[in-house]
């Protein structure tokens, strides 16, 4: 009986390190070990959503827009009035275009003349500010070189590749921010002229951040999307902008000729009133419009979160935070469309 016991024993310990000496050898195959599997399975896994937290970089496939999934990908949101002149871009208001408007992206309208960045550099820090609250909030942000007096972007191409580079170093690593090298090139300002200072501003924000978005302004108030002279970068858009009481079905045919040529165009700008901000909403228009860009899949932005007194501002003077109370007409009307866009 006791020569039974042992050889039990025996056979007992030979199992137990049969069973040591396999762990080993599997784990050093580089599989996990039970508790790593664990931890691993236990992980949660990104749900789907509207935001940079699932869609990552964002990639120009033919006219459109796609994820890091290449799933098809529309921003839709609101841009900023000048930041030099209006303190309403904290980060509730921010969070209630998110929530309560659907939106994805905020575009922050730094000028660079008016008081803006090359009158007074310390706008950056407000940029900055703003930047840093919409990471938080998982939202994408435009961060738009607001060219607009000064007409040709080859002004302060110097100050330009300066602050880019800055901007595109601190945010390397952050799939949420996109760069608006120049907003409405204007003035005698041709594609040779916008291509020239493309060519070196670009490079810089590769350099740091390589997959980045970029958007490129076109001639004549970013209207002559159907004459660009593509530049020689990959995921490059190029800016539409309309203001639907004065621009019609003639600059759809020119959106409509810039998809036919396979060109890339995203509204980073548009109004419900004219050009000038003023002068009434044109509902019927602005409907043909939004009907056109959804059809196309093309991304668009809204002019303007601020309380000034004219027909393209969302809120009513004296009003500071985006509450259905504090909304114009304009603001109310753009909800909705941002919430079924």
């Amino acid at each position: 009986m006791k020569k039974f016991f042992k050889v039990v024993l025996v056979i007992i310990i030979f199992m137990f390190l049969g069973a040591v000496c396999y762990r080993i050898f599997v784990d050093n195959q580089g599989n996990k070990t039970p508790k790593e599997e664990v931890k691993k399975n236990t992980k949660k896994k990104q749900e789907k959503n509207n935001y940079p937290s699932y869609n990552g970089y964002l990639k120009v496939a033919g006219t459109n827009l796609v994820n890091q999934y290449d799933e098809d990908f529309v921003l839709k949101g609101v841009s900023s009035h000048g930041i030099q002149w209006f303190d309403l871009y904290g980060k509730d208001n921010l969070k209630a275009l998110k929530d309560d408007w659907n939106t994805n992206v905020f575009r922050i309208a730094m000028y660079t003349k008016e008081g803006g960045y090359i009158d007074d550099s310390s706008v950056k820090d407000k940029l900055i500010k703003i930047v840093d609250d919409l990471i938080n909030l998982d939202m994408y942000v435009i961060v738009d070189w607001h060219i607009l007096s000064d007409n040709n972007p080859t002004t302060y191409t110097k100050e330009s590749k300066e602050f880019f580079n800055e901007i595109s170093k601190k945010y390397k690593d952050k799939p949420n921010v996109i760069y608006e090298i120049c907003n409405e090139p204007n003035g005698n300002t041709s594609f040779e002229d916008i291509n020239k200072y493309a060519n070196e501003v670009i490079p810089v924000i590769r350099k740091n951040s390589p997959k980045s978005l970029i958007i490129v302004g076109t001639p004549n108030y970013s209207q002559d999307v159907d004459r660009v002279i593509k530049l020689g970068f990959d995921n490059i858009m190029y800016s539409l902008h309309f203001y639907s009481g004065t621009h019609k079905e003639e600059l759809r045919n020119k959106a409509r000729s810039a998809l036919s040529n396979n060109t890339p165009i995203i509204v980073s700008e548009f109004g419900v009133s004219e050009a000038s901000g003023n002068g009434g909403i044109y509902f019927d228009e602005t409907d043909k419009w939004i009907k056109f860009l959804k059809e196309n899949k093309i991304s668009i932005i809204s002019w303007n979160l601020s309380n000034k007194n004219e027909t393209s501002a969302i809120l009513k003077e004296n009003t500071d935070t985006v509450k259905d109370e504090n909304l114009t007409s304009t603001g109310k009307y753009l909800k909705d469309i941002f919430k079924n866009y």
